[in-house]
């Protein structure tokens, strides 16, 4: 069997993965990262770069070359319930150098920071290597065997670092504990044509027991259908009529378009998970983004919060590793740093989804209640809720990076008050729907 020695081995070439192995390698550290496809094409994957991780962009340099890649871009979310329809979170006034949401297809972003990251000679990029276990030496994770085209391969590091998504073979073969909180809901993904004259931006339908969330792509939407939980075969024995209806019933604009759903295979089913490990790590062993905690596609943030478990990973490691010292208090520190953010998004977004069931339960046209109308007249609502969706809880920044990235009129403090606020607005507006 080939035999590899690396200082990190960071399993899985998603964007926690990448942006990782791009940060230590950077600091100088070696590291291979191990992607099991052969490229990074995949659809329906999370697209959305937030301004969060924009600014990340912009401390390393890389910003201005980045936003040349096409992409569109998202300055506020919209919903329509029923005949109502208000901007529920506005991105314009961020205090970050960005102030949108970009959405790009996620392998032009991985593509575009993986060959940055070939300049380090550090970074060493394994394509169609899937690792499908752990090494150990007595009771410590010593590396990762990963299977190749060629065979199987041992990658012997200091450290392994588990970015391998909701499903992570290696927490599972580390026996690391996860703590499963129930959803209720699954999303059904597919494409469907956009002309001129349809909505700019986000925008939520929310209508007779249903949800169709429209994500303009340029020349098409990128559609999500929310169904309740493990409903999909018994929309599929309907038929594709009854679900091209139950579209066009929601969006009567789409009336014209629903026929271009010629087949199930041009639907994707996610199913949605949120949960979380109760300890990321063991010695030799770290677990970080979607390994560490599954998000729901609420708001699109679990790609930014896996983003910023990486810059906190590497800042906090980064040194440690360099000088083969890594030890299970260190990946504490990790944990530490990054459970809260994860614990306050993943509040926010069990409570979100109560409001899901309350509106399955309904199957007629739908009135927006009294209470939502009025905190859409809430002040600063919408900026405090972009904030949420922009940027969330304790965002991160690269450790030695270029200064002065933050936009000056907002101090850290104030930014601190806008996050509570815009946390007190969201729960208060899911409370609203709930109702």
């Amino acid at each position: 069997m080939e035999s590899l020695q690396t200082t990190c081995c960071v399993v899985g070439g998603g964007p926690a993965g990448v942006m990782l192995g791009y940060l230590l390698a950077r600091k100088g550290v070696d590291v291979v990262v191990l992607e099991k496809h052969g490229d990074f094409f995949r659809d329906f994957r999370g697209d959305t770069v937030h301004p969060s991780t924009l600014q990340l962009m912009y401390e390393l340099g890389l910003l201005e070359d980045f936003l040349k890649v096409p992409h569109q871009q998202v300055r506020s979310v919209g919903v329509r319930i029923g005949d109502y329809s208000f901007t529920v979170a506005n991105i314009r006034h961020l205090p970050t150098r960005c102030k949108f949401v970009a959405l790009m297809p996620q392998w032009d972003f991985l593509n575009f920071l993986s060959e940055r990251a070939r300049r380090f000679p550090g970074f060493d990029l394994r394509m169609e290597y899937e690792g499908v276990g752990l090494l150990r030496s007595g009771q410590s994770i010593a590396g990762v065997e990963a299977k190749t085209p060629d065979g199987l391969v041992e990658i012997r590091a200091d450290l392994v670092i588990a970015c391998d998504g909701r499903h992570s073979i290696m927490r599972q073969a580390a026996g690391l504990k996860v703590q499963e909180f129930g959803v209720p809901i699954d999303v059904l993904w597919f494409r469907i044509s956009r002309h001129s004259g349809d909505p700019e931006q986000v925008l939520g339908n929310v209508n007779y027991g249903r949800v169709l969330i429209l994500i303009n792509r340029g020349d098409y939407f990128q559609a999500g259908f929310i169904i309740p939980k493990g409903s999909f075969d018994e929309i599929k024995q309907r038929g594709l009529p009854a679900f091209r209806q139950s579209i066009s019933r929601i969006a009567p604009y789409l009336g014209d378009r629903v026929n271009e759903l010629e087949n199930w295979d041009r639907i994707s089913l996610l199913t949605v998970q949120i949960n979380r490990l109760q300890k990321w790590y063991r010695d030799g062993l770290l677990c970080i983004g979607d390994a560490a905690h599954a998000m729901s596609p609420a708001g699109g943030v679990g790609i930014n919060l896996a983003i910023q478990d990486a810059v906190a990973t590497a800042n906090i490691l980064a040194e440690t590793l360099r000088e083969g010292r890594v030890t299970e208090a260190e990946l504490a520190r990790v944990q530490q740093r990054r459970e809260f953010p994860t614990r306050v998004t993943q509040a926010l977004q069990v409570n979100a989804h109560k409001a899901f069931e309350r509106l399955f339960q309904t199957s007629g046209p739908l009135q927006a209640p009294w209470q939502l109308k009025a905190m859409t007249y809430v002040p600063g609502r919408r900026t405090m809720l972009g904030y949420v969706v922009g940027v969330g809880v304790r965002p991160e920044h690269v450790a030695g990076a270029r200064k002065g990235a933050w936009d000056q009129p907002w101090s850290l403090r104030k930014a601190a008050v806008h996050a509570g606020a815009a946390i007190g607005a969201a729960v208060a507006t899911m409370r609203a729907l709930r109702s």
